[in-house]
């Protein structure tokens, strides 16, 4: 059983809570901008850290005001924007807790989130986000007061709390110790009924102080980043705690079609996206060349790029590549450099594996993309790459405070700051996760000689063979899914003669390619599901996937389905994980045809 430790950089503090941080940041530098927020002529206007914890007072004010009691919990239901982080700390200086609920949630779910955490109160931002919330109501007596942001009721909670005195809030925000409840978040729903996470205060406020020491090349007060992934899941929210300990001014742009622009002109110095953003920017921006009839010089700097990466990682960089890269990196690489804003010299990636052939490319993009790892159960990040010496395919060591084991079957065990206090109102889910101490992730990996982590599968989903192959899906998943007309691949095959797979078509990156390939851009996605010529390219993706695996544990067929698997369709969870056993179940009949016909016995596993 191999273990790796790493020490705590800063002393606990057990009395210390969230709002701590913001009014340490205050002292700190109250003239400086910890955030900015969107202007009608497309700039950014800055908001001090010294006016965010005026507003952040105002609203807790309101809160009070309106009934709102130490330990009630709030719902709140909105996209990444600057007043979600604003209700978030106005919450916990009022002494009561944040349940956040996803934007895209069916009515069912908002009433087990509010009904299962006792919420009574609800914040949404828009007329559909309430109507959602509307039609359940009536099934949630508890909620007592329900906001909705678009209609300004932030405004008038601010405005009907002046009469509540600064000390109620200090006294407010002073109860909750670091053991206490900071917030509840409901895990994605993979499989089964969402289960409340029990976020502590510790968790945050450790986690955050620990971090900012461990990275202070990402974090720091002359850092910027712009938020785009939901703030309702661990990972943004993490990172939106993290930035106003470490004085990282904040910007949000939840519409992924106006990121570009806004990356454009709020120009951050480091992002944080799950791969597939990457892909997407690297599928996109291929397709571009390709349009353009420079498709061929795209990929040739690709290829320099990373064998460039490749050489620093060697150590030495020969002349005649040093050359081509300068040549390149002018030509093409720095245009996409620009359209990232042109500052941005880190990235931060988390939820799946990034891949090293993106790894190396976006390195030698300037772009150094430091993985990481974790849950919702362990605050987001158990562990993260360093830019001072970072390993392109792994995720790096634990955070300090933290700890890593690799279990005897492979699985990795968590203990630390990081390590969520259980599930609420869930004693025995609680006991299953956890093993003398340590939390049982659910994930497969291995430890290098210097502690980095290395993620190698789900262990729920190791697929076994009919001939007894154990076969990770993630392995060929994640390089077929990095092909630009691919949206999503999900690996089938337990018990079955051997490997197969479901394959959906990347409804963006779709007609361009068609266009490229001289073929009839407006084809359905239909249509092009069975085409011969996309049928050929998906093929080429698997043999390429095939090409790192046994012949036991390569894809020996696949099926084209003709619509993607998406978050309304009910197949991905907002972080855009496949739900696997919900796909399992909704194309039975798919998968079972993709075996008709095929031995059951005397399959070779011996490849």
């Amino acid at each position: 059983m191999k273990q790796f430790d790493v020490p705590a950089l800063v002393e606990a503090d057990p009395e210390a809570n969230v709002t701590d941080l913001l009014m340490d940041r205050v002292a700190a530098t109250p003239d400086r901008a910890l955030f900015a927020v969107p202007t009608a002529d497309g700039g950014w206007k800055d908001v001090t850290s010294a006016e965010f914890l005026r507003q952040v007072i105002a609203l807790a004010k309101g809160l009070v005001a309106s009934g709102i009691q130490p330990g009630d919990k709030i719902g709140l239901m909105a996209k990444t924007r600057y007043e979600w982080t604003l209700i978030d700390f106005a919450t916990w200086f009022a002494g009561a807790v944040l349940v956040p609920v996803y934007e895209t949630s069916s009515p069912s779910q908002i009433l087990w989130n509010l009904t299962d955490s006792g919420a009574v109160a609800m914040i949404t931002e828009n007329a559909d986000h309430f109507a959602r919330f509307d039609e359940i109501r009536a099934d949630a007596p508890a909620i007592v007061n329900s906001w909705q942001i678009d209609l300004g009721d932030l405004d008038k909670l601010a405005a009907a709390g002046t009469e509540v005195p600064d000390e109620e809030i200090e006294r407010r925000r002073s109860l909750a110790k670091g053991s206490d409840l900071a917030t509840l978040i409901y895990t994605s729903g993979t499989t089964g009924r969402p289960k409340g996470c029990v976020i502590t205060h510790s968790n945050f406020v450790e986690l955050s102080r620990n971090a900012r020491r461990r990275i202070p090349e990402v974090v720091n007060p002359d850092s910027s980043t712009l938020l785009f992934i939901t703030l309702a899941h661990i990972f943004a929210r993490f990172i939106s705690v993290l930035a106003v300990e470490g004085g990282v001014k904040v910007g949000h742009q939840p519409d992924t079609k106006l990121l570009v622009p806004s990356m454009g002109s709020f120009k951050p110095t480091f992002l944080l996206a799950v791969p597939r953003v990457f892909e997407k920017v690297y599928n996109s921006s291929e397709q571009k060349a390709e349009t353009g009839g420079k498709g061929k010089i795209f990929r040739k700097a690709a290829d320099v790029a990373i064998a460039h990466s490749k050489a620093l990682d060697a150590g030495h960089v020969p002349l005649g590549l040093k050359i081509q890269f300068a040549i390149f990196d002018r030509l093409v690489l720095s245009k996409i450099r620009e359209a990232l804003g042109g500052r941005a010299a880190y990235a931060v990636s988390g939820s799946a594996p990034l891949g090293l052939r993106l790894g190396h490319f976006y390195r030698s993009l300037g772009l150094t993309i430091l993985e990481g790892y974790g849950l919702t159960e362990t605050t987001a990040p158990v562990s993260v790459n360093v830019p001072s010496q970072f390993k392109i395919g792994k995720v790096g060591p634990p955070l300090p405070g933290n700890s890593v084991r690799i279990a005897e079957d492979g699985e990795i065990l968590v203990k630390g700051v990081c390590v969520f206090a259980g599930y609420w109102n869930n004693d025995a889910a609680t006991q299953e996760v956890f093993d003398d101490g340590w939390f049982k992730t659910g994930d497969l990996g291995e430890i290098d000689e210097d502690g980095y982590l290395q993620i190698t599968g789900r262990k729920k989903e190791i697929i076994v063979t009919a001939g007894g192959k154990n076969v990770a899906p993630a392995t060929l998943e994640d390089p077929i899914r990095a092909n630009p007309i691919i949206g999503q691949v999900v690996v089938v095959g337990d018990q079955k003669p051997f490997i197969s797979a479901l394959v959906t078509l990347d409804e963006e990156m779709l007609p361009v390619w068609l266009a490229n390939n001289n073929l009839n851009a407006d084809m359905s996605t239909a249509e092009a599901a069975k085409h011969p010529d996309v049928l050929a390219e998906i093929q080429s993706a698997v043999d390429a996937a095939n090409a790192n695996v046994s012949r036991a544990e390569s894809i020996r067929k696949f099926h084209v389905l003709d619509a993607d698997l998406t978050e309304a369709s009910g197949h991905l969870t907002p972080k855009l994980s496949i739900k696997r056993n919900v796909i399992l179940v909704d194309f039975a009949d798919v998968i079972e045809g993709l075996y008709q016909g095929a031995p059951t016995e005397g399959v070779s596993v011996s490849q």
